[in-house]
């Protein structure tokens, strides 16, 4: 295949009708977003099974040839499919339909579920991450047929509901039904851009382990007053062992967490330090007072291309209003690390779990349990024709060629989509990174929707083209 052609553009017809339908389109993301899937929650069981069912209402609607709920013993994926262009690339498109709980309610300015547009944003609890991008998609496959009646490319849709919980079921459910799957790569609507100023690529992602230890002393709560300073107390103890997981440069302190990661070369560290990034700005956006993290390498390096190992939350004892005299029997924490390439999840677990053990001090004991899900780091090929096309298109969109971004985050089904189909993923999604995904008042730019859905019918031409070359 040669480069795509930026000119190779979507047929005017298709680009007309998604501007006719850009109020229809904002409707679409509201209904949607209106349903509060949160896949955490056992309560929104019934909500899950909704947005499933309206999801595969809009497959419908856009004039898939075959809608489909695929179950799983935890939410259904919804799975539709189009594969009536001969000779054209396949992709397998991927979002995921749940979302994050809402919670703290008290800081959203609006109700999360009551999603509201505002300043030329839509505010709500799944409008970024990922029902707006997500939807795109949908509604450009809804354009092609409308307006052309067919694609230039096969496309199978694979819509997930256990994203925000891990992808537990997923790569179950990807082995059983892997006959149908077979794509040429995955276009990930999931993800997001660097800034809203700066068109970019996510082309690589760091990989993710978890733990959650409780440390237990006494049998039972006991009067601080009476009992303190003759019992170890298990907050203390926990606290010693979190602060025993950094030294004072902000490296981890585990024995042999670094063995296998290998520094970028000195082209790809001056790549990123090129990047329009200040620390002033991300501590503006932030809100935290100064930047923090492993000496000798920029805020941007420590989020995408070193490891990190964070404390998610320690909790014991009494945490209620005023004040209670309590020696707590038990104490919990939970922590998770990023992983970058030369690392595994197992043996990174494994080195960390030996680490509290080394360091619990007497007179407590310690219970280690480990997450059953993990994922290496991904990094897409340079020369991957789906990311060439994008670039392409994106630059056609912008008027600028994007920047390669790293992700700080980290997208399991990468791994699962590798190592049992086989397939790369793109990332071409229009979040954008600043939308406050997984915190209150998350919004999305309404401009992204539609400079999206050019970009995803220019996408699906010029891929088409590309492949005839």
């Amino acid at each position: 295949m040669t480069a795509p052609h930026p000119g190779r553009a979507a047929p005017e017809a298709v680009l007309d009708l998604l501007a006719e339908r850009a109020g229809a389109s904002l409707a679409d993301l509201l209904a949607f977003a209106a349903i509060p899937s949160v896949s955490a929650q056992a309560q929104h069981a019934p909500d899950m099974q909704r947005a499933a069912d309206w999801l595969g209402g809009r497959l419908r609607q856009a004039g898939l040839e075959v809608v489909e709920q695929w179950p799983t013993a935890g939410h259904p994926a919804v799975y539709a499919e189009w594969l009536q262009a001969p000779g054209a690339p396949t992709i397998l498109i991927y979002g995921h339909y749940d979302v994050q709980p809402p919670d703290p309610l008290g800081r959203w300015h609006s109700p999360p579920f009551t999603p509201t547009v505002r300043d030329g944003r839509v505010y709500g609890r799944g409008v970024s991450d990922d029902k707006g991008p997500l939807l795109i998609a949908v509604q450009v496959a809804d354009a092609y047929l409308s307006a052309a009646g067919r694609l230039p490319v096969n496309v199978r849709f694979l819509f997930e509901g256990e994203e925000e919980v891990g992808s537990a079921h997923l790569p179950a459910l990807i082995r059983e039904r892997r006959a149908r799957l077979t794509a040429d790569f995955v276009l990930s609507a999931d993800g997001g851009m660097w800034s809203a100023e700066t068109p970019s690529l996510t082309v690589r992602a760091r990989g993710l382990t978890a733990l959650e230890f409780t440390v237990r002393g006494p049998a039972k709560d006991l009067h601080s007053g009476r009992h303190g300073g003759s019992l170890h107390n298990p907050l203390h103890a926990a606290a010693a062992l979190v602060a025993s997981l950094h030294g004072p440069d902000g490296r981890v302190a585990v024995e042999g967490f670094y063995d296998g990661v290998q520094d970028r070369s000195a082209a790809e560290r001056a790549a990123v330090q090129a990047l329009p990034f200040t620390d002033g700005t991300y501590l503006e956006q932030t809100g935290a007072p100064a930047p923090y993290g492993e000496v000798g390498y920029s805020t941007l390096e420590r989020q995408w291309d070193r490891p990190s190992l964070d404390l998610n939350g320690l909790w014991g004892g009494y945490t209620g209003e005023g004040s209670k005299t309590v020696l707590p029997g038990e104490a919990h924490a939970k922590l998770t690390v990023r992983l970058v390439p030369g690392q595994e999840p197992g043996p990174t677990a494994d080195r960390i779990e030996a680490h509290l053990r080394r360091h619990t001090p007497p007179g407590v004991t310690l219970e280690v349990r480990r997450s059953d899900h993990g994922a290496r780091a991904y990094a897409l090929p340079s020369d991957h024709p789906g990311y060439r096309v994008a670039r392409a298109v994106l630059e056609a969109e912008y008027g600028r060629a994007p920047v390669d971004v790293g992700m700080g985050g980290s997208v399991p089904v990468l791994e699962t989509f590798k190592e049992d189909l086989g397939l790369d993923t793109v990332f071409f999604s229009f979040a954008v990174g600043d939308e406050d995904i997984h915190a209150p008042n998350e919004f999305f730019r309404v401009p992204r929707l539609y400079e999206g859905q050019r970009a995803w019918a220019h996408y699906f031409a010029a891929l088409a083209a590309m492949s005839q070359t």
